[in-house]
């Protein structure tokens, strides 16, 4: 939809246009509550050893299919995301592992060694944490809590963590139980499926 040359919501518009718009609410739009939940909960926690910094920014980094770790206030375009779908989120694919690993080098260089990199994505599968743990050893963490959550129940867990004021718990991922069973269904919200507004700022 967002791609589709008839839409005229506002996304949609300003991604045609040369300046572009913001990555993270392209991912927003594009993934709904999933990725929703993790911007909020991101840009709500993040803690950047220093915001001025280039490469660590607001603390709020994406991972991108062809591009690395960008920021979430990264402006992309409509050829940018054509290129992004273009591109297999895939181990054995150089196009994808390449500059994610170029980008998590040169953020561990960033941010220093007293910093946590909270990985907010999967750890199920070894799409991410193949690539980062070498990188980042027990410094990067993950929410054991999301252990047997599918995307949508992670995505919900988090913006609940948002609207409490209340971060979750972090472990490393090196030798953490990455599978288990799916705990139990989280309590419905009433609007929390909604377009409801998190201010924030920051990642751990």
């Amino acid at each position: 939809m967002v791609r589709s040359p008839a839409a005229q919501f506002a996304l949609a518009q300003q991604l045609r246009s040369a300046e572009g718009t913001p990555l993270g609410e392209v991912f927003s739009f594009v993934s709904g509550l999933y990725f929703r939940g993790k911007l909020a909960y991101a840009r709500r926690f993040a803690q950047p050893p220093d915001p001025a910094e280039p490469v660590v920014g607001g603390g709020v980094l994406v991972i991108t299919p062809n591009a690395g770790l960008r920021s979430a206030d990264t402006l992309i375009t409509l050829a940018s995301l054509e290129a992004f779908a273009a591109v297999s989120i895939d181990l054995a694919n150089a196009a994808y592992r390449r500059p994610l690993e170029q980008g998590a080098h040169a953020l561990r260089d960033a941010v220093g060694p007293e910093c946590d990199v909270v990985l907010l994505g999967s750890i199920a599968s070894g799409k991410y944490v193949e690539v980062l743990q070498p990188i980042f050893g027990d410094r990067l963490v993950f929410p054991p809590a999301f252990v047997g959550r599918g995307d949508m129940s992670r995505g919900g867990l988090m913006l609940r963590c948002v609207m409490a004021g209340m971060e979750l718990d972090y472990a490393p991922v090196a030798g953490a139980t990455r599978h288990g069973q799916r705990p139990a269904k989280l309590a419905p919200i009433r609007g929390i499926l909604g377009g409801t507004p998190f201010k924030g700022a920051k990642k751990r």
